[in-house]
């Protein structure tokens, strides 16, 4: 009986360990983020990366809501100047974009850029 109980804050820590884990994969891998910019070709680098990602941005983005944030990403090629780009970030950061039209960003951040 008394080996049990010598293992039972084992056993709970090791469960509790799991739980944080596994939530903090969950996390990592489900959190996204939406966010828009618009294409400043004066913010590009080009840089040298072992994959096929030749420049980076560093460009003003905002949420639907109207919030800015400053965000980094990587192509592999320059691009359109003045494009409105939706971009899917993630914790590791931006795992997608795509261009869109000006009429399908939000109305908070159309504003920003009138």
């Amino acid at each position: 009986m008394k080996d049990i109980r010598e293992k039972i804050p084992i056993i709970i820590i090791t469960i509790l360990s799991i739980l944080v884990l596994g939530a903090a994969l969950y996390f990592i891998e489900y959190y996204e983020a939406v966010y828009y910019t618009k294409i400043d070709n004066s913010k590009i680098c080009k840089i040298t990366s072992i994959d096929d990602m030749k420049y980076e941005y560093t460009l003003d983005c905002y949420n639907k809501n109207g919030g800015k944030k400053e965000i980094k990403f990587k192509t592999s090629r320059e691009l359109r100047q003045d494009a409105y780009l939706l971009l899917e970030v993630r914790v590791m950061g931006v795992h997608n974009w795509k261009e869109v039209q000006f009429n399908e960003l939000p109305d908070k951040v159309q504003q920003s850029y009138k």
